[in-house]
Order: C-alpha cells, then sequence, then structure tokens
C-alpha cells in the first residue's frame, strides 16, 4: 500500500476514542481534551524528518494567533515518547506532542501506510521498536470541533507538501468566524 492509497476519515466524520502517551509517557484521553476546546490536530513522520520539523516550527510560529481563536495545538507522531522529548526542545515546540509509535491511532484515522524499505531500521529506532507494521502516517492536519467532528482536514500523500502556516490560520479564522456566527443564530 502507497501513501496514495489511504482511506482517511472525512469531513464531517467523528473522530475515535484515542489514549495515547505523552511525552511524559503518561497516557493523554484526546477526547477529553478535545470536549474541552477545538483542536488542531496534526499527523507527522517524527522528528527525523525535516519536512516534518519544517511544519511543525512553521505551526510553532502561529500558535499565539491559533490559541487567541480559542484552538489547542495537538501533534502526534510514529516518535516513541523519549524521542517527542528531542523534538520539544530541539524546535522550541509550546504545544503537546504525542507518540502513536505502534501507528494504531494513525489507522484508526485512515492515513497509516507500509513504509519504504529505506525507512525500516530507521522507524525500528524512533519508535522504540514498537511500529512492527513498518507504517507510516501520511502527513495530515485536522480541525476538530468540542463535539470531536473534523471540521477541515488537509491530507497529502507527498510527504514535502504541507499546509503552510498562513493558509492554516486562514482556515481555521474562517471556521471560528462560521462557529461564532450559527452559535450567534442559534441562541
Amino acid at each position: 500500500m502507497d501513501p496514495s492509497d489511504i482511506s482517511p476519515l472525512l469531513i464531517g466524520e467523528k473522530i475515535p476514542i484515542v489514549r495515547i502517551p505523552s511525552a511524559e509517557g503518561v497516557l493523554f484521553d484526546l477526547n477529553s481534551h478535545i470536549m474541552q476546546q477545538n483542536t488542531i490536530l496534526i499527523f507527522y513522520r517524527g522528528g527525523w524528518c525535516p519536512y516534518c520539523n519544517k511544519a511543525l516550527s512553521g505551526i510553532q510560529e502561529i500558535q499565539d494567533s491559533l490559541i487567541k481563536m480559542g484552538y489547542q495545538i495537538i501533534a502526534i507522531s510514529t516518535d516513541s515518547p523519549e524521542n517527542l522529548n528531542i523534538t520539544a526542545v530541539k524546535h522550541k515546540l509550546g504545544y503537546t506532542l504525542l507518540s502513536d509509535a505502534d501507528l494504531n491511532i494513525a489507522k484508526q484515522f485512515g492515513i497509516a501506510f507500509q513504509a519504504p524499505e529505506g525507512y525500516l531500521k530507521m522507524l525500528a529506532q524512533s519508535t522504540g521498536g514498537k511500529d512492527v507494521e513498518q507504517l507510516l502516517p501520511v502527513p495530515s492536519v485536522f480541525i476538530i470541533d468540542t463535539k470531536g467532528i473534523i471540521q477541515f482536514e488537509y491530507i497529502n500523500p507527498d510527504f514535502k507538501q504541507r499546509i503552510s502556516p498562513d493558509l492554516l490560520q486562514a482556515v481555521a479564522s474562517a471556521l471560528k468566524q462560521k462557529h461564532s456566527a450559527t452559535t450567534h443564530i442559534n441562541k
């Protein structure tokens, strides 16, 4: 299976129940956090990927703006909790990083695919040996409301192509305005 053969969750669908290790190795209940505020959920390949690091740094640059709009940012990768900490410190990331080292969550979101042969040794190391199926996630960004419903997604099988911080910020703002208008009308 290659990256273009994935079958991701779609806009309007509810995300699965997710409990996943944080960078501290503690189980993180994603759904309870999402119920508290709208969420920008990022799936990235790992701290070893220069394209992922550039995308994560771009999101860090717009973090304050996204927080002011009422969003929280959560990023999930194949990295073990220890490797998440290395990425967070190295790139000065101020948002939550979670470890999907076995790719169970990426599979539930429909974005996991068979890793190319050249990645297998590196994945064994970066996941702490937990990626036994030798999978990678297609880098993806989901905007999820407090009911756990996907409002927006950007999924590109070409790992070199990522949503720009400006576009993500514009989409987040448009969704916030739409939500505010709908809430105001329904009152």
